[in-house]
């Protein structure tokens, strides 16, 4: 095989790995999103817009359709948290979005408009507070294309490790994501005290 096969089975393997822990969510209307099992006892976290204020649904990639129950939801950092009722499901692997730098290649996946397990690719373009989208609001600037349905699925790095959490295009060749560090402190913040 030569290095562009190679790089081929790579990237297709990594998307696989990712779509094992990428749920589709519908809030009973028309809305539709993605979202992450961070824990196998049934912890799904996606943005907060996904969830909107209906009643939720989760579907697993082996195709049960299960209620979920809001644990948390901080529309300011556009991140909610879910349970359903599920154990043994596969957990994502959390990255470290600290250390991520301009150049390096990410993969968002989703399910952009209803194409189940979709991935796009690109670079990090920038991480901080500095964008326009939300002052001192933290993300990842990606060179990827985030279409309606990519919204709260994971933005992993070339390991395959979670990084972030998709969010939104913020013009043509700009995507938006909120990162792992943040969503973990909001968790922490939120489940904490629940």
């Amino acid at each position: 095989m030569n290095l562009l096969q190679d790089l081929d089975a790579d990237l297709a393997a990594l998307a696989a790995k990712t779509q094992a822990s990428l749920v589709e969510i519908h809030n009973g209307r028309r809305g539709h999103g993605a979202g992450t099992i961070w824990h196998a006892e049934g912890l799904i976290v996606t943005n907060a817009h996904v969830v909107d204020r209906g009643s939720v649904g989760v579907v697993l990639p082996d195709g049960r359709d299960l209620p979920a129950r809001v644990l948390a939801r901080d529309d300011e950092c556009d991140l909610a948290a879910l349970k359903i009722d599920a154990t043994g499901l596969p957990a994502i692997e959390l990255g470290d979005s600290r250390a991520l730098r301009a150049g390096q290649w990410v993969m968002a996946m989703g399910h952009p408009w209803g194409v189940v397990g979709a991935a796009t690719a690109g670079v990090v373009i920038g991480t901080g507070s500095a964008f326009p989208e939300g002052p001192g609001r933290e993300a990842i600037a990606v060179s990827l294309h985030l279409r309606p349905g990519h919204s709260g699925g994971p933005l992993i790095d070339a390991e395959g490790r979670l990084v972030g959490i998709n969010v939104m295009m913020q013009g043509p060749d700009v995507g938006l994501a909120i990162p792992v560090h943040v969503a973990k402190n909001f968790l922490r913040q939120s489940l904490s005290t629940s």
